[in-house]
């Protein structure tokens, strides 16, 4: 799969209507993608072992989405087959008082990955230039001296603020992915649809959706500055189509196989006292009686 036709480049425009949500690449048979996706979970279980045993890196993999996107299901399946103590996964609700005592990235940096770790953030840093931007409230209720929360180019400076955290814990080896599963309005309504009619899935709705939902093209123009602000060489965004699950899968687990893949991972080398050790340890366990 060419990953780069999902990547935005640095410095480029965004337009998201021109991401077709519905993208399969070529796909047609969903057994078929499942296969694949099998066999990239597997490949990701070999590297994910070498990253742990190497504990020299971390991977942060970022997710953000318009509600019903999939974002859960993604992060279930595409790292299902992974070793649980290698993987974190950080959720990130409304801030609490001690959090909103904090600047913004405080609580994203103490749930950072360790080395030889990934780590999955659920929502992230990003909500605060994009539910916080679309909603103006939030950011008036923030405990902000007056002259940031009026300063006209917050946004702004929240951007580069991003930019400069992201690339710090870059050059510091932790490795940084971003994607949008890029639903469509369409499928979103489906989606709800199901969670109101099917008894099932009642638990998955939230009168708060529909409240958000009336948001959309807000949101579409704040994901779209937002990413046209933050994708650099170093912590690129990816917009993977959304409205077929099982492609979302596929595509989001082969962006990840290959980012583990540039990392140069292997397994610690022996040194010879190291190998003396391990032969007298052997000698000492095939000696007893």
């Amino acid at each position: 799969m060419n990953i780069d036709q999902f990547r935005i480049k640095a410095g480029k425009n965004v337009d998201l209507s021109k991401h077709s949500a519905d993208f399969t690449d070529g796909y047609t048979d969903k057994d078929q993608a499942k296969d694949d996706l099998a066999k990239n979970i597997e490949r990701m279980t070999e590297l994910q072992d070498m990253l742990y045993a190497q504990d020299v890196h971390s991977l942060l993999v970022v997710f953000q989405a318009m509600d019903a996107a999939g974002k859960d299901g993604a992060i279930k399946h595409v790292m299902s087959g992974v070793n649980p103590q290698g993987v974190s996964v950080a959720s990130f609700k409304a801030p609490s008082a001690e959090e909103r005592d904090h600047d913004f990235l405080w609580r994203h940096q103490k749930a950072l990955p360790e080395r030889g770790k990934i780590g999955i953030f659920n929502r992230s840093h990003y909500e605060e230039v994009l539910v916080v931007r679309v909603h103006s409230g939030i950011l008036q209720l923030q405990q902000l001296p007056a002259e940031v929360k009026g300063d006209k180019n917050i946004w702004k400076k929240r951007f580069r603020q991003i930019r400069d955290w992201e690339q710090h814990l870059v050059e510091n080896g932790t490795h940084v992915l971003k994607f949008f599963l890029n639903v469509s309005r369409e499928e979103q309504k489906k989606r709800f649809l199901a969670r109101i009619n099917e008894p099932e899935k009642n638990w998955k709705f939230s009168a708060a959706d529909i409240k958000e939902r009336g948001f959309w093209y807000d949101y579409m123009n704040a994901y779209e500055d937002a990413m046209e602000n933050t994708s650099t060489d170093h912590a690129p965004w990816y917009v993977i189509p959304a409205d077929k699950k099982w492609f979302t899968r596929l595509a989001v687990s082969e962006i990840i196989v290959k980012k583990l893949e540039s990392m140069n991972l292997h397994y610690p080398k022996v040194t010879e006292e190291q190998l003396a050790n391990l032969a007298a340890a052997k000698n000492t366990l095939e000696a007893e009686k």
